[in-house]
């Protein structure tokens, strides 16, 4: 197994793609804390991981919160002694529509959720790694970080905002064995927040208008994602820091 006797953080890991990262981790050895905002769904995973087997415990936390990110790390800690790896998967955005209508309360969520949330987690983590002599993180930001689209300005800066952090933590934290990667997306219809980037329910239309944009001709899936962070957090990438994957079939491109 690629995370045998490894423990995760994953946030966000109530559905989408941390859900599938949460479970894909277990399924390869890892003990998984799964975080949510929403409890029910969080237990939901948890669950669902240990009836298959696996390890894994919920822990509810708010990831703009620094108090909440103690409790988090505290309680991965507490609950498996030690923290190996974290996911920061947890994102919001503003629904589609033009820049100048995005409100500030909009504007500072967007930043607090998907930008804010990436400094507090490696306040309470780096010191963490540091005593264990190296750690990972694998930052999930967004095809829009790198190839935006209209519509999506802020969000779209943020994610720009998480791929650099990302790139510029991992300078930092090399000389301490701290490994920090970012994975990007393309758009999934399958994610709760499909319908804030189209703008409105996914009909068709608008599954055929980002499909069309996809070279290889579909959607990404938590699996294609959760692979991909697999291979980050796995020691196969023991000497990958500081780079983003794009898993989106040449979205990007």
């Amino acid at each position: 197994m690629r995370l045998s006797g490894k423990i995760a953080i994953v946030t966000g890991a109530g559905s989408g793609f941390g859900e599938g990262i949460a479970k894909r981790f277990a399924q390869e050895g890892a003990g998984v804390v799964v975080n949510d905002i929403h409890a029910a769904n969080g237990n939901r995973v948890a669950g669902e991981i240990s009836s298959a087997g696996g390890k894994a415990i919920f822990i509810k936390a708010d990831v703009t919160r620094s108090s909440d990110w103690a409790s988090l790390v505290g309680g991965a800690q507490s609950a498996f002694g030690r923290l190996d790896i974290l996911i920061n998967n947890a994102g919001w955005t503003h629904r589609n529509k033009p820049y100048l209508e995005v409100t500030e309360a909009e504007f500072d969520k967007v930043y607090a959720v998907n930008v804010k949330s990436v400094y507090l987690s490696a306040l309470h983590a780096v010191p963490v790694f540091r005593k264990q002599g190296g750690g990972c993180i694998v930052n999930i930001a967004s095809t829009a970080g790198i190839r935006p689209r209209p519509g999506l300005t802020v969000y779209n800066s943020s994610k720009g905002a998480v791929v650099l952090m990302s790139k510029s933590m991992a300078g930092e934290f090399g000389a301490d064995n701290i490994r920090v990667n970012c994975v990007n997306p393309v758009f999934s219809p399958d994610t709760a927040l499909s319908a804030e980037f189209a703008g409105g329910a996914v009909t068709d239309e608008a599954r055929k208008r980002f499909l069309a944009t996809i070279p290889m001709g579909r959607f990404s899936t938590a699996l294609d994602v959760a692979n991909a962070c697999l291979y980050l957090a796995s020691d196969e990438a023991s000497f990958i820091s500081g780079v983003s994957i794009e898993v989106d079939g040449a979205r990007s491109v």
